[in-house]
């Protein structure tokens, strides 16, 4: 099956960990799957991710101490396969996982999806759990040199024939549940082995492997970043999002630097296969983890933050719990002229990059559209000038739309300058006049 079918262009959608952390529970997912399907669906958004420690017990209930409990209960069924804890999950009883709740998502025309952890429940290879397809048990396919600087629950697993048949059963398992969606965790760039960054290649491709077994569309991400630009030819390969950063909040110096990011993966967007900024902090935010607050980012750079986000090509995953958004926020999700960029046949290309100034420009194939963005990276505001010679004669005797504003604009001998706020953008659509 080729993975490039599964996610044709970047995935929109909604991940629970940046309200919520490790706490979320079924009835705010619920909440926030209504809230997409009337409000965000027809724009595109679609995924509903339930974030880590979906089936830890108690989770959260020591924040103060820890953000993951250390030996904390975690709910397994025999086959040594983690499930929801039924506390936060009550429709995953008696065995049904989360079935129940893909089956209402569905319903809502969305799609499901989980976070995982790499690996194999440390807890399971303790008590020498079975291993579905196997006689060896738990502790005999875990490695135990293999594991998380920031997570205690997992070991990773090895690369043996057996240890591909404990990611065939668990992916066997969420594919029954109807998932279409899988955020791997500590598999990207595994920090906690600075000389050997991607020591979990194995476990990316054993992933890869058994998603094509279930046969279901399931679109493969990969936490936590940066990213190896060395290895973009095995992200593309066998992932299709795969994270360029580490944890992405509402930091003016994580926007700016992310332009940096953006510069260096630009050619390896394509259909299927999304170099990932992170999620959106935008709207309310922070729940559980820093502290409950809309987001820091001013409306400038919220706005500079979609733009780079969708000119690049990046996924899309909003962290705000949905049913507080204002409408403001709201019109920033829903501006389908800017959400237009979001697609591999919207081809961007780098023109200028300085330290206080950023210009990139972009063509659609598809409608034949051209974009030009103006980004103003400095403290204060600037006018930032762009000419033909560099944005390109297509711009010649065209008339700009500002995508955000509405405002029309166009080149003056040879010549577009913009007053622009600042950390701001301006990115224009271009229609070529008769």
């Amino acid at each position: 099956m080729n993975k490039n079918k599964f996610a044709p262009v970047p995935p929109m959608g909604w991940n629970s960990f940046d309200y919520y952390d490790t706490t979320v529970n079924e009835a705010q997912v619920r909440a926030n799957a209504d809230y997409m399907a009337a409000h965000l669906k027809e724009y595109g958004w679609e995924y509903i991710v339930v974030d880590i420690q979906w089936y830890a017990k108690g989770a959260g209930s020591r924040r103060e101490e820890y953000q993951y409990i250390p030996f904390s209960e975690l709910h397994m069924d025999e086959y040594s396969r983690l499930l929801p804890d039924e506390n936060r999950f009550p429709s995953s009883k008696n065995g049904a996982g989360f079935k129940p709740l893909a089956d209402y998502i569905h319903s809502l025309g969305l799609k499901f999806g989980i976070h995982m952890m790499r690996g194999i429940p440390r807890a399971a290879a303790h008590s020498h759990g079975k291993v579905k397809g196997t006689a060896l048990t738990a502790d005999e396919i875990a490695d135990p040199y293999s594991i998380s600087r920031w997570n205690p629950d997992m070991y990773g697993v090895k690369n043996t024939p057996q240890g591909q048949l404990y990611y065939d059963s668990l992916l066997a398992l969420y594919a029954s549940w109807g998932v279409d969606f899988i955020k791997c965790d500590d598999i990207c760039n595994t920090n906690m082995y600075p000389h050997n960054p991607y020591s979990a290649r194995h476990e990316i491709e054993m992933l890869h492997k058994a998603i094509e077994k279930t046969g279901r569309s399931i679109v493969l991400s990969l936490s936590p970043g940066p990213a190896l630009i060395e290895e973009a030819w095995h992200y593309e390969t066998y992932a299709n999002m795969w994270r360029i950063t580490d944890d992405f909040w509402d930091n003016w110096d994580l926007l700016k630097d992310m332009f940096h990011r953006c510069e260096l993966w630009q050619d390896h967007v394509k259909p299927g296969c999304y170099p990932d900024c992170d999620m959106l902090p935008l709207g309310h935010i922070g729940h559980g983890f820093k502290d409950d607050r809309e987001t820091n980012f001013t409306r400038e750079e919220q706005r500079t933050m979609m733009t780079l986000w969708c000119l690049f090509g990046s996924p899309l995953m909003l962290g705000a719990e949905m049913t507080l958004l204002d409408d403001w926020t709201l019109s920033l999700l829903t501006n389908g002229k800017v959400l237009d960029m979001l697609t591999p046949a919207c081809r961007p290309h780098l023109l200028k990059s300085e330290e206080d100034c950023v210009i990139w420009t972009a063509f659609h194939e598809k409608t034949n559209s051209r974009y030009l963005a103006l980004f103003n990276l400095k403290d204060q505001e600037d006018m930032i000038s762009c000419d033909l010679n560099t944005a390109g004669e297509e711009f010649e005797n065209s008339s700009l739309t500002e995508l955000w504003t509405g405002e029309q604009a166009a080149f003056q001998n040879g010549k577009l300058a913009c007053s622009i706020n600042a950390h701001g953008c301006k990115v224009f659509g271009c229609f070529t006049l008769p």
